[in-house]
């Protein structure tokens, strides 16, 4: 029974790709080789993450022009912390977002780790777990289009899918998935080394979370970071010394020593360590902004 069960998981895991919004070198050109490349066939999802502090696109804008330029794959925010954001404009570009992909949003939310990105949009840090819970309930009000302003018409657009995209909780910590337990639809987490002990600890914490809330069983989702070819430590190496730069020194070494998905094998462990621990996807990390890492993956992977 457990090795069908396995199977099974193999059979439906999804795997997904995020855009390297984090790495140097992403232009124009390069942008719209990695969503041709994402959408082609292999990948399930195309995803990008958000920071303000740092040298990336805007997330919203990446996600709306990778939505308009795929048709196939999901498009998922890894994740948008609304509490940078006004949720009434929030639900509107992500409701875009949703049209522009015509139903293809999966919107992950969290409260981010990295208080130079509240402070560079003067957004206070306190109770951030209430007032994301807060800033949810208005953007699906907004979403069954309930009138913001007594008076003046909805704000639009009107997302395709009914009441709004899925959205999944960036948490990590149990406290955390508890907390999205009463709003999520699930998880969209990641895992530093990735460690099967870390990822089996999220996913009980959250199958235990919507149960106990008598929920259905939550979407289950994970991801890391990688890096293939000749110079993949190094390569894995510089990046988290750029994307940590908000990190103590110490902090920082102790990060990339954890990080193991530098070869083929290791990689294809990784992937079967989230399938082993139950999730439903998984999100890879890229460390260059090369368009022909796509490809590697693709090979290392099917």
């Amino acid at each position: 029974m457990q090795s069908l069960r396995r199977a099974l998981k193999e059979e439906q895991m999804e795997i997904g790709l995020n855009l390297p919004v984090m790495a140097p070198g992403l232009d124009r050109d390069t942008f719209l080789k990695w969503c041709e490349r994402i959408d082609a066939g292999f990948f399930s999802s195309l995803a990008a993450g958000e920071r303000i502090s740092f040298y990336n696109p805007d997330m919203t804008a990446a996600l709306a022009a990778a939505a308009a330029l795929t048709s196939r794959v999901k498009i998922v925010s890894g994740v948008f912390v609304p509490m940078l954001h006004h949720p009434v404009m929030l639900a509107k570009q992500l409701a875009t977002i949703d049209v522009l992909s015509d139903g293809r949003f999966v919107a992950g939310l969290g409260v981010g780790g990295r208080e130079q990105d509240y402070q560079s949009v003067d957004a206070p840090l306190g109770h951030r777990l209430t007032r994301l819970a807060k800033s949810v309930d208005t953007m699906r009000r907004v979403w069954r289009g309930e009138p913001v302003v007594e008076g003046a018409l909805p704000v639009g657009p009107a997302p395709v899918q009914e009441g709004g995209p899925k959205l999944l909780a960036g948490s990590l910590m149990v406290e955390s998935i508890r907390a999205a337990s009463r709003w999520a639809d699930g998880l969209c987490g990641f895992s530093f080394g990735p460690s099967p002990t870390e990822m089996e600890l999220q996913f009980e914490a959250a199958r235990r979370a919507w149960k106990d809330r008598g929920r259905p069983a939550p979407w289950l989702g994970t991801g890391f970071w990688y890096a293939l070819g000749p110079n993949a430590r190094e390569q894995l190496d510089d990046y988290l010394e750029r994307y940590l730069n908000f990190m103590a020194p110490v902090a920082r070494q102790n990060v990339k020593q954890i990080c193991v998905a530098t070869t083929a094998k290791a990689l294809k462990d990784a992937v079967q360590q989230a399938r082993d621990a139950g999730a439903d996807d998984v999100l890879l990390v890229p460390t260059t902004s090369d368009p022909n890492d796509v490809h590697r993956v693709a090979d290392v992977l099917s």
